[in-house]
């Protein structure tokens, strides 16, 4: 019987910690950006907004100690869009539990930006921008396993002479790209 109920623990403790590998209800990420299209030859304002959930936090890009997991935004480059830059918000001090000093961390909204470049010469059409947002949430006791959350965002090229709309403004007033 013992043996039983040892197994039976192991196995829900098991479930629990592959539900927490997989578990992203902590963090919701989306990339947007800044017009809603792009010339050819031109630069690209991208950026990633960020909610992490209520009592979690995620390290800052550079973290305050050694061994912690940083934050990290992934994007992959193609023919006809590369990344120029990736700018990330300064963390904010907290002191936690589990550290004797206050440590960098992310919490509630953050929003990271990209500096794109379209090549020259790209014809219009749509273009795709995959990545992802890497990261380790963890709470005041606990930390989950690193994860990350993949991303995509469309880039429409259009002609020279239609003109480019601003878009999701409030969102890159927060990045100091320069």
């Amino acid at each position: 019987m013992r043996t039983l109920l040892c197994g039976v623990v192991l196995a829900l403790m098991a479930a629990g910690l592959g539900r927490a590998q997989y578990d992203h209800s902590v963090l919701e990420a989306r990339a947007v950006t800044a017009t809603d299209a792009a010339h050819s030859n031109s630069t690209l304002k991208m950026a990633v907004v960020v909610q992490v959930a209520a009592g979690y936090h995620i390290n800052d890009r550079k973290p305050s100690l050694d061994y912690l997991i940083p934050t990290e935004l992934k994007l992959e480059p193609s023919a006809e869009i590369t990344v120029k830059d990736v700018v990330y918000p300064k963390g904010t001090l907290k002191k936690l539990a589990f550290s004797d000093s206050a440590l960098s961390v992310y919490e509630g909204k953050v929003v990271v930006g990209a500096l794109l470049q379209v090549a020259k010469g790209v014809p219009p059409g749509s273009y795709f921008v995959k990545g992802k947002f890497a990261y380790q949430a963890c709470n005041d006791h606990a930390c989950l396993p690193p994860t990350s959350v993949p991303l995509e965002v469309t880039v429409r090229v259009v002609p020279r002479d239609v003109p480019l709309k601003q878009v999701d403004a409030d969102v890159f007033q927060r990045i100091q790209f320069e």
